[in-house]
């Protein structure tokens, strides 16, 4: 089963991950993409990593999620992702850090992702939905904005049910 919960910031997308995945499957790989740029970060990362259950193997991925995935799939467990955003983010951002650069590492890095995600039977992939609000005012924002619907969208077209993640609750989208 190919899981992918979507919702906006602080929503509860992965506190809801965590406990499906606990319910699917013994086994449960974490695919982490954040990194501890500061000291705010670092603690919502300490969240995370003191919430999840001891057993559960994490894998920190900041780029090469796709490379990563393509690796775990082959195992008998549960992978779960968190999260697509900061991926993004992390694979974008020296684009627009570096004025007229190709978007060649993200590009086959999200290649490489998709293609890894076709083959994993038991997934849950975490994503912030990021088009809901105003239109950003700078190039970068817009560019980083555009590429998280595309993204999502392309999820969740491999993806066997997608639910949209709001307070906690999670409304099917699809499945």
């Amino acid at each position: 089963m190919r899981s992918l919960l979507i919702g906006g910031a602080r929503s509860g997308k992965s506190s809801l991950a965590a406990r499906w995945a606990l319910e699917r499957s013994a086994e449960v790989c974490v695919l982490v993409t954040g990194t501890a740029t500061d000291e705010e970060m670092a603690a919502r990362i300490a969240v995370h990593r003191d919430a999840r259950p001891q057993h559960w193997r994490v894998r920190e991925e900041p780029v090469r999620l796709g490379h990563a995935l393509s690796q775990e799939a082959s195992r008998k467990q549960l992978v779960l992702v968190d999260c697509l955003t900061l991926w993004i983010s992390n694979c974008l951002w020296p684009i627009a850090a570096l004025p007229g650069t190709d978007h060649a590492l993200w590009s086959g890095e999200r290649a490489l992702f998709l293609e890894a995600l076709r083959t994993c039977s038991d997934i849950i992939v975490v994503s912030n939905e990021v088009g809901s609000g105003i239109v950003p005012e700078s190039p970068v924002a817009r560019l980083f904005r555009d590429e998280q619907g595309r993204l999502n969208q392309a999820v969740a077209a491999l993806c066997d049910e997608v639910f949209l993640v709001s307070a906690g609750l999670a409304l099917r989208l699809k499945g």
